[in-house]
């Protein structure tokens, strides 16, 4: 699903706002989650997961091309644990 998909399902459950509140709102969600990271926080959703960030240490990679040594700076990446209930969703057979 992309971003304009979900924002279509969005507006169809709740056709009682308009698209540009449904976009809003969408904004919001993701600028909060993003925000919240970015200051080194914990997001969690029950029932769906939890996002927050990793740690990688600084290390040498390898340019593809040419072979040669880079340095890669160490970093924060995000990462997601899913949540119990999504687990169990994925995880049992459609019938």
């Amino acid at each position: 699903m992309i971003r304009s998909q979900l924002l279509q399902a969005i507006g169809e459950e709740n056709p009682g706002l308009r698209a540009d509140e449904v976009e809003k709102v969408v904004d919001i969600f993701f600028d909060e989650i993003t925000q919240r990271l970015a200051e080194g926080g914990r997001v969690e959703l029950r029932g769906f997961g939890a996002f927050s960030t990793r740690h990688r240490e600084a290390r040498e990679g390898r340019n593809p091309r040419t072979g040669g040594k880079v340095h890669v700076p160490a970093k924060r990446v995000p990462y997601f644990k899913p949540g119990k209930e999504m687990r169990k969703r994925l995880n049992t057979d459609p019938e």
